[in-house]
């Protein structure tokens, strides 16, 4: 798994590249808890290149979902791919999580 970071003005994206599972979701947990400090807490993975989650990678979403809305702000999802999709439709994430088609809508979510 690779990450990357970028600001959208005042909101943080993290872009996730590969596979997230019990190896690697703690690293996306950490990075994600990493932005926070100090931030507005609003904040948009970028699951473009998303291949795959497990329900690792579900509970490092969920924690960072619950900071950022715990902080005033909130965590979206964009990008999603059909199987990564599937799992979130599955564990009832899609319920929890704002997801939006391409980092741009999500971010200009936060607008409205």
């Amino acid at each position: 798994m690779e990450l990357s970071v970028s600001q959208h003005g005042d909101v943080c994206v993290v872009g996730v590249r590969g596979s997230v599972d019990g190896s690697t979701a703690m690293q996306l947990q950490d990075t994600v808890a990493a932005q926070l400090t100090g931030s507005a807490a609003r904040m948009v993975v970028d699951c473009a290149e998303l291949e795959y989650t497990s329900s690792a990678g579900l509970r490092a979403l969920l924690a960072g979902v619950k900071e950022c809305r715990r902080q005033g702000g909130d965590l979206r999802l964009a990008a999603v791919s059909g199987g990564v999709r599937r799992v979130l439709d599955l564990s009832g994430f899609t319920g929890i999580l704002r997801i939006y088609p391409d980092v741009d809508a999500a971010v200009s979510s936060y607008a409205s």
